[in-house]
C-alpha cells in the first residue's frame, strides 16, 4: 500500500466535526443584542431597548440603524446581526436615524431640532464614517427635522427629506439640493419645507390613541418613510403612539415626491395589536436580495420603563392593484427566511412564509426552581409581554413546562426582562447563555439546544433569543436551564415553545356576522365558538380577496368570549369592509370561514 493511500485512509478515519445547521426561520421580536445606553442612565433606570428601526440593503449586505444604540448592525441573511462600533458618531447618540443607499455610498442622518451633519460611508462594514456636509441648516423652532427619512428618486436623480414627530405638527417634506451637499433646495429655512399631511383620527379609526384606540389623547404622527413603486410615491408614517398595542404604519399615495397626497383607504398597512409582540409602528420598508419587501416597526413593552421597546419585521409587498401591505398574521411566531421571490400579487404573503409551527405552551403548567416574591412561573407562558417570572440570577435555575402530551418541538424563544437591573453599558460581561432540555417522562432529560456552545451560537447578549432546533425533537416536558445573564436577577416574560401538536386542528368558525356601529370606525363581530380552539385570527380588508389585516387573540380573552361581540376599532369611515375568521390551537389552523360583508353602503 503506497503512502498516498495510507494518508487518505487515515484522513477518512478521523471523525468530522458536525457543522452547525443553517437557521432557516426567524421570529419576532428581532433576536438582537439590544444595547444598554445613556438614555436610561439619565433616569436611573437600566434596560435594553430598541426602537424606530431602519433596515437598508447596501451592496451585498443589510444595515440596521436603531434609536440610541451607539452604533449599528450588519447582516448578510437578515437573521445573524453583527454589531459595528463606528469610527465616529455625532456629539450625541442618534434617535430615529435616517439611512439611504445610493450607488456605493451609505448616507446617515440623525433626528434633530438643531444643526447636524449628514454622514456617509463607502465601507460601512468597517465602521468608517465621514462627514458629507458639516451642518444641515436649522429650521424654525420645534419643526425639526425629527424622525427624518432620506429619499433619492432614481428616475429623476433628485433628493428629498421627510420628517415629523408630533401631535401638533404634520409630517413635513423638503427637496434637497445635491449640488450644495444635500442642504435644503430653498436657501431660506422658512420656505425650505412644506406640510405633507396631518392625522385625522375622527375619520381614520386606527389613528386613535390608547389601548385598542380607546383614549381621547390627541395622537402622534411620526416615522416618515418613502417607497416608490410603479411610478407612484408611498409616503408612510407611524401612528398613533408607541406606548400601546395599536402602534401601526400607514401610507398616503401621490404622483410626485412632495404631493399632493391621497389617503390610502386600506390603511393601516402594518398592524399587529394582538399576540405577544404587540405594535409594529415607526419603521421602514425595504427590499431584500430577492426583491421581496419587508416592513419594520417598533413593538412596545413598557414594563421597566415606558419607552422600553423591541423591534419587529414583517413580510410586505404590493398586490396586483399596487396596494401596499404587510402581512402580520402570526406575526410573532416563526416564519421562513426568504430563499426566493414571494407572490404578493394574489393574496396574503404569510401563505408563502409562515412555517405552520404553532405555540405549544400557552398557559400550560409550568414550574420554576425558585421564585422571587409574587413573580410566578406561570407568567412566562401567558403571552403577555408585561408579566414576568423572576428569581435570583444564578446558574442552574430552571423553568419546566408540561405540554400535556408528547409534541414535536421545532424552536424556542426566550425573552428576558431587565428587572431592577444595574447595568448601564453593554460590554464583554453582558451576554446570554442557557440550555433547552426535553423529556418524555420528566425524569430523563436530553439537550435540545445548548447556547454555551459558542461555535454554533456565538457568545452575545440575546434579550429575545430565538433558537431553531437543528432537527425536530419529540418531548412532553421542555426545560429552560439557566447558565448566564448579566445583572442581579433572572427575569423572563416569555418562554415560548413552537412546533406541532398531535391532536386535531380546530374546526372552521361558523356563523360569522359583522355589523358597523353608528360610529363606523368600529365594527362588532360575532361567531360561534369552536371546540378545542385556543385562539382566533380576525382577518379583514377592503375586498374579499384582500384580507390583509389580522387581529389575533386568545379564546379566553375577555374581548372575544362567547356571547360577547368582538369590537374592532381600526376602520376608516366611509369604507366598506369584508371579514373572515380562523381558529387555531397547538395542532394547527382551521380553514378560513366564509367571507362576510359588514353591509356598509358607501354614500
Amino acid at each position: 500500500m503506497n503512502s498516498y493511500l495510507l494518508l487518505l485512509l487515515s484522513l477518512l478515519a478521523i471523525p468530522t466535526l458536525a457543522q452547525p445547521a443553517k437557521q432557516t426561520t426567524y421570529c419576532n421580536p428581532i433576536d438582537l443584542d439590544y444595547r444598554y445606553n445613556f438614555e436610561q442612565q439619565n433616569e436611573g433606570i437600566s434596560y435594553r431597548s430598541g426602537a424606530d428601526p431602519v433596515i437598508i440593503r447596501h451592496k451585498d449586505a443589510y444595515y440596521m440603524f436603531v434609536t440610541i444604540q451607539g452604533g449599528y448592525w450588519r447582516s448578510t441573511d437578515l437573521v445573524n446581526w453583527k454589531y459595528i462600533t463606528p469610527s465616529m458618531w455625532p456629539m450625541e447618540d442618534m434617535c430615529a436615524p435616517a439611512a439611504a443607499s445610493v450607488g456605493d455610498t451609505l448616507y446617515l442622518f440623525q433626528s434633530t431640532f438643531q444643526q447636524r451633519p449628514i454622514l456617509i460611508s463607502t465601507a460601512p462594514e468597517t465602521g468608517k464614517l465621514q462627514f458629507y456636509n458639516r451642518w444641515l441648516p436649522q429650521l424654525p423652532k420645534d419643526i425639526g427635522p425629527w424622525d427624518p427619512a432620506l429619499f433619492h428618486d432614481p428616475d429623476t436623480n433628485k433628493w428629498y427629506m421627510y420628517w415629523g414627530s408630533s401631535n401638533v405638527y404634520p409630517l413635513f417634506g423638503a427637496e434637497l439640493d445635491k449640488n450644495r451637499q444635500l442642504t435644503y433646495a430653498d436657501r431660506n429655512p422658512a420656505n425650505a419645507y412644506k406640510p405633507m399631511f396631518w392625522l385625522d383620527p375622527w375619520v381614520h379609526g386606527w389613528e386613535r390613541f390608547g389601548p385598542n384606540h380607546a383614549d381621547l389623547v390627541k395622537p402622534f404622527v411620526e416615522g416618515a418613510w418613502m417607497t416608490k413603486h410603479n411610478g407612484k410615491y408611498y409616503l408612510q408614517y407611524g401612528a398613533p403612539g408607541t406606548e400601546y398595542n395599536v402602534y401601526a404604519n400607514g401610507t398616503y399615495v401621490g404622483n410626485s415626491p412632495l404631493g399632493p397626497w391621497e389617503y390610502a383607504p386600506y390603511n393601516p398597512i402594518a398592524y399587529h395589536p394582538g399576540g405577544y409582540a404587540v405594535g409594529c409602528g415607526h419603521g421602514n420598508t425595504f427590499q431584500d436580495a430577492y426583491g421581496n419587501y419587508w416592513n419594520t416597526g417598533t413593538s412596545w413593552i413598557g414594563l421597566v420603563w415606558a419607552m422600553e421597546r423591541r423591534m419587529v419585521m414583517h413580510p410586505a409587498g404590493f398586490d396586483k392593484t399596487d396596494q401596499l401591505y404587510a402581512d402580520t398574521r402570526f406575526g410573532d411566531w416563526p416564519h421562513k427566511l426568504p430563499t426566493r421571490k414571494w407572490d404578493t400579487q394574489n393574496g396574503p404573503i404569510a401563505d408563502d412564509t409562515f412555517t405552520g409551527w404553532m405555540l405549544l405552551n400557552y398557559k400550560k403548567p409550568v414550574t420554576a426552581s425558585s421564585t422571587l416574591d409574587t413573580l410566578q412561573a406561570s407568567f412566562v407562558n401567558d403571552e403577555n409581554v408585561r408579566t414576568f417570572w423572576a428569581t435570583r440570577n444564578k446558574p442552574g435555575e430552571t423553568l419546566t413546562v408540561d405540554l400535556g402530551s408528547e409534541q414535536t418541538i421545532r424552536a424556542v424563544q426566550v425573552n428576558y426582562v431587565d428587572h431592577k437591573n444595574t447595568i448601564f453599558k453593554t460590554d464583554a460581561s453582558v451576554y446570554t447563555q442557557f440550555r433547552i432540555l426535553g423529556s418524555a417522562d420528566g425524569k430523563r432529560w436530553r439537550t435540545l439546544a445548548d447556547l454555551t456552545d459558542t461555535t454554533r451560537y456565538g457568545k452575545r447578549d440575546r434579550a429575545s433569543a430565538y433558537v431553531e432546533l437543528s432537527q425536530p425533537e419529540k418531548a412532553r416536558y421542555v426545560r429552560y436551564e439557566h447558565v448566564y445573564t448579566a445583572g442581579p436577577y433572572l427575569a423572563i416574560n416569555g418562554f415560548r415553545i413552537f412546533g406541532k401538536g398531535t391532536g386535531n386542528v380546530p374546526g372552521v368558525p361558523a356563523g360569522l356576522t359583522a355589523k358597523r356601529q353608528p360610529d363606523d370606525r368600529n365594527a362588532d363581530l360575532s361567531w360561534q365558538p369552536v371546540p378545542g380552539a385556543v385562539g382566533y385570527n380576525i382577518r379583514w380588508g377592503i375586498a374579499p380577496d384582500k384580507l390583509y389585516q389580522t387581529y389575533q387573540f386568545w379564546a379566553d380573552d375577555p374581548m372575544g368570549r362567547p356571547g360577547r361581540p368582538f369590537e374592532l376599532r381600526a376602520l376608516n369611515r366611509g369604507v366598506p369592509y369584508y371579514f373572515a375568521v380562523e381558529a387555531f390551537n397547538e395542532n394547527g389552523v382551521s380553514a378560513l370561514s366564509p367571507v362576510v360583508s359588514d353591509g356598509f353602503v358607501k354614500k
